[in-house]
């Protein structure tokens, strides 16, 4: 899988982009497991994507769900068994 970031709030800790593989939309988290520090990328819909760009709000309240946890079915990618936590 390829990440190609479009948009970056380092304010608030995210990113929104494409998949270039499959064109699937995503927004990312930083999370750390006290090893490695990665990013956790959530599927969103072209709709979505369009929305949060526009939107700081939306997309803010869509990852703070994610860092509870609350949208793990829409992970691209399984963590591992040592997942990290959100920075």
């Amino acid at each position: 899988m390829k990440f190609d970031d479009t948009f970056f709030s380092r304010e608030d800790r995210y990113s929104l982009g494409v998949e270039t593989t499959s064109g699937r939309y995503y927004a990312s988290i930083p999370v750390s497991n006290g090893i490695v520090d990665y990013e956790e990328y959530y599927e969103i819909s072209p709709e979505q994507y369009r929305v949060f760009l526009d939107d700081k709000e939306a997309a803010i309240n869509f990852v703070e769900a994610c860092r509870r946890h609350e949208h793990d079915d829409l992970l691209l990618q399984q963590p591992g068994t040592n997942r990290g936590t959100p920075v």
